[in-house]
């Protein structure tokens, strides 16, 4: 029988915008206290997004049984029938009359420097859902989300004894260092980028070593420098994947979770956990947007032995 996972994160709206020139040359470092610029985006598109989105997509692209549990606004018709036509699981997506779905309008420049004005509207309700209110679930991931949501469903899993990662993200700041450990201890697995691990180490004073044995593994990913997973005692160094071609990094993190959820859900080892979930990364980082991308598991096993010179299962 096939392993549930239960994801619980934001869905949002992706509004996105590349300025064809630097925002240093606009910016003037004297005047930031009196701050008035304009940027001319002469494109903007608007995609589907939000981590827990993002992750139950890729996913659900390599089979698995993907539950998403997400709060959203009246505007989310489009993205539900996005997720609908995908036959992804809906069923524990609420509707929270009178707001909007998590907004997020991002401004790209010529360095990929971002500057990002994110709405969380809907999320903010996150922790209305409940994990009991699910199907049983084998593993789960808390994600960004909403603060309250992301407390409540934390102490959920752990109470009820499901394994899940801890996925801080663009919501470490929400929280007290004394908050994050206490995310830590109820965590199984905690995966963050090498910025966030830096900010988690300051907000708690631990460092990674001690972080790593308070879990199963401490995952940490580093762009196109690949990734390293802590566990048991050692470091496993995992190699980028190649990617066709560098397009968007939005969302290459979600995707890399999808894939360790997956790796943990089949019992796979840490190394080949890890390139898998590289391999989700290479893939998505070609693609403008965090949902244009597809694969299936044929076409991962393939790509896989051609990355790695080895067979997945």
């Amino acid at each position: 029988m096939s392993k549930t996972a239960l994801i619980c994160g934001s869905y949002a709206f992706d509004s996105i915008m590349v300025f064809h020139d630097q925002f240093k040359n606009h910016i003037l470092p004297d005047k930031v206290h009196m701050l008035n610029v304009s940027f001319l985006v002469p494109t903007m598109r608007k995609e589907f997004g939000g981590c827990g989105g993002n992750i139950a997509y890729n996913l659900h692209l390599l089979g698995a049984n993907s539950v998403p549990m997400a709060t959203v606004g009246e505007d989310f018709t489009p993205y539900m029938n996005w997720m609908q036509k995908q036959h992804m699981n809906t069923e524990y997506i609420k509707v929270i009359e009178g707001s909007y779905t998590g907004q997020a309008f991002i401004t790209t420049d010529m360095d990929d420097n971002q500057i990002t004005a994110f709405h969380p509207g809907a999320m903010s309700n996150s922790h209305e859902n409940k994990v009991s209110d699910a199907a049983a679930a084998d593993i789960g991931i808390v994600s960004p989300d909403g603060r309250d949501g992301m407390i409540e469903h934390a102490k959920q899993f752990a109470d009820a004894k499901i394994p899940f990662i801890f996925d801080p993200g663009q919501g470490m700041p929400m929280f007290s260092g004394e908050e994050l450990i206490t995310f830590i201890k109820q965590a199984t697995y905690v995966a963050v980028n090498d910025y966030e691990a830096q900010m988690l180490q300051d907000k708690t004073g631990l460092d990674l070593t001690i972080i790593a044995s308070m879990v199963k593994a401490l995952i940490i990913t580093k762009g196109g420098e690949g990734s390293q997973i802590h566990a048991k005692g050692e470091v496993i160094q995992i190699p980028p994947a190649k990617a066709q071609s560098t397009q968007d990094p939005t969302g290459c993190g979600d995707a890399y979770r999808a894939g360790l959820l997956y790796g943990i859900m089949n019992d796979m080892d840490w190394k080949t956990t890890g390139q898998l979930a590289g391999l989700l990364g290479a893939i998505k980082i070609a693609y403008e947007g965090t949902q244009n991308h597809t694969f299936d598991l044929a076409e991962i096993k393939q790509l896989y032995q051609q990355n790695y010179g080895e067979s997945l299962f």
